[in-house]
């Protein structure tokens, strides 16, 4: 009877390694980490429901958007973008906006057009949204590298949205 352990040692282990894969407080609440959750969400949405849906074909697009979502969020959450200076992540963030407001425009035109079920139409609905969302993420993105590269790219700083600052204050 003496080996039996308190239930409150095994849940402090179990609180701290969740803690240690989510993103930070100061990261989800600033702007930057509201885009990436936004866009996560909507895109796993739209993989649902194209999955659901007679539009099977075009599940493949919100399957990697948010995978490629998911990577980034934790990227710039655990600061895994300052360990490694050789890849520009801002220019790899705006590529994966761009591309992926552009062929959710498409699929989702595609999705409500063409195919007349409920979850085809919600996915293009969901997939209308997600477009919003990446357009919105890589203008945001689009104004931090044009400020940056008027400035000369002379720091070795990356652009103000991508620092250990988490804040929505704009230094403009």
């Amino acid at each position: 009877m003496g080996d039996i352990e308190a239930p409150d040692s095994s849940q402090q282990p179990r609180q701290s390694v969740l803690m240690s894969v989510l993103p930070s407080k100061e990261f989800a609440t600033s702007r930057k980490g509201m885009l990436l959750i936004a866009e996560g969400a909507l895109s796993f949405i739209s993989f649902v429901c194209f999955a659901a849906s007679a539009a099977a074909a075009f599940v493949t697009v919100p399957l990697l958007a948010f995978l490629a979502s998911i990577f980034f969020l934790f990227a710039y959450s655990t600061k895994f973008n300052e360990r490694f200076k050789g890849f520009c992540f801002p220019l790899m963030d705006f590529i994966r906006c761009v591309t992926s407001s552009i062929i959710f425009f498409i699929i989702s035109i595609m999705a409500v057009s063409k195919y007349p079920d409920g979850s085809s139409k919600a996915a293009g609905i969901f997939g209308f949204i997600a477009t919003i969302v990446f357009a919105l993420d890589f203008y945001v993105i689009f104004n931090e590298l044009a400020g940056f590269l008027k400035q000369g790219g002379e720091s070795n700083e990356e652009p103000a949205g991508q620092r250990d600052d988490f804040s929505d204050s704009d230094s403009d």
